[in-house]
């Protein structure tokens, strides 16, 4: 099935299966298949995923997490989002504290984690190098995020932006879908909320955080405590 088919998926489970099988974008297809085989030394004795990400929580979640893309020796290397690196340990520490992680660490896909009313899901669905996706990129994923926003709609009271990129997604699909965004448009920015409304009049509440990146997290622009401080705001509205 093509990217651009997705209107016809009718489940989360159909949805992760077609984002698997995915092969639309030559460059990163290339790059994943590369970084599985080449691998970090650290992780040369295991077999990489090197494949399209799929989202990871419930069908019927009421909180959604948005990301950028799966790390190349993360989820590249693990199969779930968020999974097996150092951006993964921030946020599922901060979810098992929020009560939505039924452990706070997420180190591969047997161990046991389960997101409890929440789902993580990201705007580009492969391992890009350089953590970049080119626009052309970009634009060939997003069908598989407004479609997944979409089958979620039924269940979902608050959204979680992690960084400026989801925020921008998340807000653009949002727009597509329907909903009504606040005039002028909301600009991110860590602990940022706004609500938007279905065109069925449901509100739901959008909330903007720092990506748990390295970067952010070394450098001390995300603390532990601003992070929990947003997932916690964002939960409140489940």
């Amino acid at each position: 099935m093509a990217v651009k088919q997705t209107s016809r998926i009718k489940s989360i489970a159909e949805l992760d299966k077609a984002v698997i099988k995915c092969t639309a974008c030559p460059r990163l297809v290339s790059w994943r298949n590369e970084v599985s085989i080449s691998k970090r030394k650290a992780y040369e004795n295991e077999k990489y995923w090197g494949k399209p990400v799929p989202g990871f929580g419930p069908a019927d979640a009421k909180l959604v997490i948005v990301g950028l893309a799966p790390g190349a020796h993360g989820a590249n290397r693990t199969g779930r989002i968020f999974t097996g690196d150092s951006s993964g340990d921030w946020l599922y520490r901060s979810l098992h504290k929020a009560g939505l992680a039924k452990i706070p660490t997420s180190k591969s896909i047997d161990d046991g984690q389960e997101l409890i009313g929440t789902r993580i899901i990201c705007a580009v669905r492969c391992a890009p190098p350089d953590n970049k996706p080119s626009n052309e990129e970009k634009a060939s994923c997003s069908p598989f995020m407004k479609r997944e926003i979409e089958l979620l709609l039924p269940t979902v009271q608050s959204f979680l932006a992690l960084g400026n990129f989801a925020w921008s997604a998340l807000i653009s699909h949002l727009i597509e879908l329907g909903f009504t965004i606040p005039k002028p448009k909301p600009k991110f920015a860590h602990g940022a909320s706004f609500y938007v409304l279905s065109s069925h009049g449901r509100k739901y509440k959008v909330v903007g955080s720092y990506h748990p990146s390295q970067q952010n997290t070394f450098t001390g622009k995300l603390t532990e405590k601003m992070l929990n401080s947003v997932i916690r705001e964002a939960a409140k509205a489940r």
